[in-house]
């Protein structure tokens, strides 16, 4: 029975939510429970692609990309898998409509992943800021509108603006992993090696001007979605901001992180402006 499986896939995808990020996870349980199973089925696509070219360094990355690649464009035309994360995100592909140059434009940043060490114009760099995560925020965004277009284009930009906030925090966090573990340096016109307070100060008003126009979406998302997104936008607020008081040669030599009881009081905080509708 179909059903019994399609229960299975959806679980899984929210295994890996769970197991992957505590951060995300918790943030999408502050999601309503009517979109709240598709995010899961979102992360989990995006997550597994990222694992491929991110993590499993004694097998050929390419060969598993492309297979998974190739599952994923039978599950969005056959509309079933067997990989359970792929049965999962076809069915929110479908059920929201998300376009599918949003799935290949994040497919496309992966697939650069397994070859591409630097990006050193600003336009490669953009491309790969699109692909990695504003696409991901868009198709989130189709799932918080409920597949409405109009209501989709005018959060468009707001949407991708956040979801670049979020990447660019992760790489200035996973500044010394990217750089000594996999080779890469996504920042232009950005030494590593010698990183200093002015060119981290620019990293960071970079971001500071994505989490502004990313905030004034947040104020016009549905009811059923405010609450999970504003979550995550505290939680990486939080973060940038350790990451501007922390000096550059620590960013160099550390991960840095917020702790669960931070994250804990930020969550309350953002109850409270939810209930009392100041989001």
């Amino acid at each position: 029975m179909k059903e019994i499986f399609d229960s299975v896939s959806l679980k899984c995808s929210q295994m890996v939510t769970r197991s992957y990020s505590t951060s995300f996870s918790t943030a999408t349980q502050m999601l309503a429970p009517s979109i709240r199973q598709d995010i899961h089925n979102i992360y989990g696509f995006v997550r597994f692609a990222d694992e491929i070219v991110d993590s499993f360094h004694d097998y050929d990355k390419k060969q598993l990309f492309e297979r998974f690649n190739t599952d994923l464009e039978n599950a969005l035309i056959e509309k079933i898998s067997l990989n359970p994360i792929l049965n999962s995100f076809q069915h929110t592909y479908h059920r929201f409509g998300i376009q599918k140059e949003l799935v290949d434009s994040f497919m496309k940043s992966m697939r650069l992943d397994l070859t591409k060490s630097d990006y050193l114009t600003e336009a490669d760099y953009k491309e790969y800021i699109y692909g990695s995560a504003d696409v991901v925020g868009l198709m989130c965004l189709k799932v918080f509108v409920n597949g409405n277009q109009e209501k989709y284009e005018e959060l468009r930009e707001s949407a991708m603006r956040l979801g670049s906030a979020f990447q660019k925090v992760n790489f200035l966090r996973d500044l010394k992993a990217d750089y000594e573990e996999l080779s890469r340096s996504y920042f232009p016109n950005a030494n590593l090696e010698e990183l200093d307070e002015p060119s981290k100060q620019k990293i960071i008003d970079e971001i500071e001007a994505d989490f502004a126009l990313g905030l004034a979406g947040i104020h016009m998302l549905p009811v059923e979605a405010k609450f999970g997104v504003y979550t995550a936008y505290r939680y990486y607020r939080k973060l940038l901001s350790k990451l501007k008081s922390t000096p550059s040669i620590e960013i160099k030599n550390t991960r840095i992180r917020v702790p669960n009881y931070v994250k804990a009081s930020l969550l309350a905080r953002s109850y409270v402006k939810y209930r009392l509708n100041l989001i």
